[in-house]
């Protein structure tokens, strides 16, 4: 069988096209929680925290601003994960690049937190406080 390139997926259209997009994002939910303890435990967590959002006796939209940070979240870490992945294929020696943006990816799943726990402190102070 020939090796395929990537630029032989690009052609699909239409319904084959979502079809496969729906399929690589299969694989890639696979691979991620095959692979990576902090996505497991975001997920988990999120599993938890998106009822709570939903059944708190909030306003819809501090149920939705609570539920899409928990989502945020859980999008930072996936593409942090790519960054390291593509990272990682480059080659294992150590480079100041790669160390930089490894770095970066980790800081911006720290800031989503940061935001997250801001978000969700505020919603649940203005909840009892109110």
């Amino acid at each position: 069988m020939p090796q395929q390139d990537a630029a032989d997926l690009k052609g699909r259209t239409g319904f084959t096209r979502l079809f496969n997009a729906f399929h690589y994002s299969c694989d890639g939910f696979r691979a991620i929680w095959a692979t990576e303890q902090a996505f497991r435990q975001e997920a988990i967590l999120a599993v938890i925290l998106i009822p709570v959002a939903i059944l708190l006796p909030v306003s819809w939209t501090q149920s939705a601003l609570l539920v899409l940070s928990v989502f945020l979240l859980l999008i930072v870490e996936t593409l942090n994960s790519a960054v390291e992945a593509a990272i990682d294929r480059i080659g294992p020696e150590l480079h100041p690049l790669s160390k930089k943006a490894k770095d970066l990816g980790s800081l911006a799943v720290l800031l989503t937190i940061f935001a997250d726990a801001c978000i969700w402190i505020g919603v649940l102070l203005d909840y009892f406080l109110s």
